[in-house]
């Protein structure tokens, strides 16, 4: 393997880089496409999270009571910066994840919603306000920011995800520590330097690098108000019940294994494209893709046939090359796809498509796997019941629309599943009866748009509130109701019973 070694990223804090106190660990960050270590990154010890949690905290009083109008203007002058900007961050999600361009640009689109949501902070911040409630008693409500916010987001989208969280945590007058994933760290470091641009105070923001110790530190540290989190089920269950434990507001997404069901009505073409974009956009690293089509068994010979050609076709390679997919994250994670490949093939599944084996566009030896194609998957394979983060796709066939709501039910994530029908009485029981958080019809991958909220049931949520949109906004406030009156001077007397409304 070539080492080209450049810097050692730090971390941000007080709106300036940061070393840290007392760190001594690093982590290596790769450049998937080639196998090369294109930097490293300081992994954070438990002294130097808690300066990153002081400078929040001690930058909250102040942010608080900053005004709606200025805290506005702020994320509307960071919205105009990442709108013109939109390209560098893109170039450094493809550098470290290794998505294709096209892909990141995508994924940064869609964080900017968010962003542009928080620019209607005022609005959706407002309290309500009841007049004569009783006589010469008003009651009022207003929303008011939690305190310090922790915020922990995976490697998969490293802007995005972030953006689903940050921007409203700020708009609502909270601060924050984000620890984004040690893989691929830069883009959470560039948009954190870019709101400072904008505007931001110090210590509104910050950014720390680590692993497990800095999380566990998040966890217990008693100045955190909220956690948001983004990863694995067991990972969510454990920040879910540690930081509930310490009396934290938790919301902990967990993963997922969403479910395509198709139609004999469906226009196959349209189903086979959609699988084929849902089940290997940036290598299947996607917590909201399709990893299993369900197939009534009529049309399922004809729906396999027609993506195995399309997955056979794509082109595979550097994600800067234009090519339809690109790279796995790490040699360890492509290795463990690869596992599950093998698994698949010794349980009995068919495999269609081998992505074991293929040409590629990229120079070196990056962390690559073609398109995988698995038919005749039983619920019992662990290609089938584990999240396998990867680009391999299970066909499991069903005699009826009855049976494909069954299975998809009994499923034990229920992030987001899709139907595929031109019967709109299918899709309408399909909608009503599905126990999962997010549906699409004929839609793969039924990410809400920003003034909606995200997540889904089951073990892919752990928690009440939703991510972003009115729920967002809700989870990083607390609702206060203030009941006044304003007395006669002349008006006096005890009374010592429970006051009645008159």
């Amino acid at each position: 393997m070539t080492t080209t070694l450049t810097e050692t990223l730090q971390h941000w804090v007080n709106n300036a880089p940061f070393s840290g106190e007392g760190d001594t660990r690093t982590g290596k960050v790769y450049n998937p496409a080639t196998g090369e270590i294109a930097r490293e990154v300081a992994l954070a010890s438990k002294s130097t999270t808690e300066a990153a949690i002081a400078a929040a905290h001690a930058a909250f009083p102040q942010w608080r009571d900053t005004s709606l109008a200025r805290r506005t203007a702020i994320m509307f002058n960071f919205r105009q910066l990442l709108a013109e900007r939109k390209g560098e961050l893109a170039a450094i999600i493809t550098a470290e994840h290794g998505k294709v361009l096209d892909d990141a640009l995508g994924e940064v689109a869609r964080g900017m919603e968010v962003v542009e949501l928080c620019c209607n902070a005022p609005y959706l911040l407002k309290g309500e306000y009841s007049e004569n409630a009783s006589t010469g008693v008003d009651v009022q409500s207003q929303r008011q920011p939690v305190g310090v916010s922790a915020i922990i987001s995976p490697f998969n989208f490293p802007a995005m995800v972030p953006l689903w969280f940050f921007p409203v945590a700020i708009a609502s007058g909270n601060t924050v520590v984000l620890k984004p994933s040690e893989k691929d760290p830069s883009a959470a470091q560039w948009m954190a330097e870019l709101f400072a641009e904008a505007g931001l105070p110090e210590g509104v923001l910050n950014v720390v690098h680590g692993d497990k110790e800095s999380v566990d530190t998040l966890l217990n540290d008693p100045r955190i108000a909220s956690l948001s989190f983004v990863g694995s089920t067991p990972i969510a269950q454990y920040v879910y019940s540690t930081g509930t434990a310490n009396g934290k507001r938790v919301q902990a997404f967990g993963g997922a294994k969403n479910h395509m069901l198709v139609l004999p009505d469906a226009d196959l073409d349209l189903a086979a494209d959609m699988a084929i974009n849902a089940g290997f956009g940036a290598a299947g690293e996607r917590c909201m893709a399709i990893s299993v089509v369900v197939a009534l068994e009529n049309i399922a010979d004809e729906l396999v046939a027609k993506i195995a050609e399309r997955a056979k076709n794509l082109r595979v390679g550097d994600g800067t090359r234009g090519c339809d997919m690109g790279p796995l994250i790490t040699g360890e994670h492509r290795d463990k796809v690869a596992g599950y490949i093998e698994a698949g093939i010794e349980s009995g599944a068919s495999l269609v498509v081998d992505g074991r084996t293929g040409a590629l566009d990229a120079d070196g030896n990056g962390f690559f796997l073609h398109p995988t194609l698995f038919d005749n998957v039983g619920t019992d394979m662990s290609i089938y019941t584990d999240e396998i983060f990867g680009p391999v796709l299970s066909v499991v066939r069903v005699e009826t629309f009855n049976d494909g709501i069954e299975l998809i039910n009994a499923s034990k994530y229920g992030n987001g599943t899709a139907i595929f029908t031109n019967d709109g009485g299918a899709a309408r029981r399909f909608e009503n009866e599905i126990q999962v958080g997010m549906v699409g019809v004929n839609v793969p991958i039924p990410v809400p748009v920003g003034y909606h909220s995200f997540g889904g049931w089951k073990a892919s949520l752990f928690g009440d509130q939703h991510a972003y949109g009115p729920e967002g906004f809700k989870f990083f406030t607390r609702n206060k109701v203030i009941t006044k009156r304003w007395l006669d001077p002349s008006h006096g007397g005890i009374n010592l019973g429970f006051p009645q409304n008159d």
